[in-house]
């Protein structure tokens, strides 16, 4: 069995480092392609697989192909390969915006597809995917799909309609936790503490909250009661925040990121 990649990005890359590490392939059995050359020699020399500028010698060689490109490219890309693909074929997509239908109606013909919105935390194998997958994918090859996908992190199959919204609460939220972080962390050097140590202790705190999350059970609300005390620092903190509109603002940012994400 080989897997081939279509696009050979930060997301492709985040992917490969887990499914090799996991050896759930080897380098030798995977095919990577990007026409943008840097891409692909930075993909071949950190991971040792076989790159090419063609899309359809991917398409040719693999047994699963993952289309890690932009969707504005989407279209032209599956024009180009879909003369190529076999029935047996999987193909695992990471195409925000494009649903079940628009990818089986672009190639022009049925196809075994698993839609995925992964996360750059896959980076450091931590990565939370959303899945789901047409009519023609079997238990086999969902089995197949989600063992590649677990290389890097997490995954949950979902209903389709639920996609954008996946997209607005993790493939997006990356980008608001590190905006987080870094605020926190400029405010403890306003307050004197060196930058990288209030990088540390900021990040840190976010990741053992995360944690307590999902170890402990408990609500969100409850965790957040246990840090405040009455009329201690941490209730002050948090009237601050709600009167500046904090989860009100987060709300709002999800919302639009799943917005965009379905207009795509």
């Amino acid at each position: 069995m080989k897997l081939g990649f279509i696009g050979c990005g930060n997301m492709a890359g985040a992917m490969l480092g887990g499914i090799i590490e996991d050896e759930i392939y080897s380098p030798a059995d995977i095919i990577g392609a990007d026409v943008y050359a840097p891409s692909r020699e930075k993909i071949k020399e950190q991971y040792g697989i076989a790159v090419t500028d063609d899309n359809k010698e991917v398409v040719r060689e693999a047994d699963v192909v993952v289309l890690s490109i932009k969707p504005q490219f989407c279209e032209a890309v599956i024009n180009e390969i879909k003369e190529e693909v076999r029935e047996e074929q999987l193909f695992i997509t990471i195409i925000p915006g494009k649903t079940l239908a628009w990818l089986e109606e672009a190639f022009g013909r049925p196809l075994k597809v698993i839609r995925t919105m992964p996360n750059t935390p896959a980076m450091v194998r931590e990565g939370m995917t959303g899945a789901c997958c047409n009519q023609y994918v079997t238990e086999a090859d969902m089995e197949q799909g989600l063992t590649i996908l677990n290389g890097f992190g997490k995954t949950e199959v979902v209903a389709e309609n639920l996609m954008d919204s996946v997209t607005g609460v993790s493939g997006s939220s990356p980008a608001y936790v590190f905006m987080f972080i870094e605020a926190m962390a400029d405010a403890a050097v306003a307050g004197g503490l060196p930058r990288s140590k209030a990088y540390q202790f900021a990040a840190q705190a976010v990741l053992g909250s995360a944690k307590m999350v999902l170890e402990s059970g408990k609500h969100p609300g409850e965790l957040k009661d246990m840090v405040c005390s009455p009329g201690g620092a941490t209730i002050g903190a948090v009237r601050v925040l709600e009167d500046k509109g904090f989860r009100s603002a987060v709300f709002e940012a999800v919302t639009e990121a799943a917005r965009i994400s379905k207009s795509l």
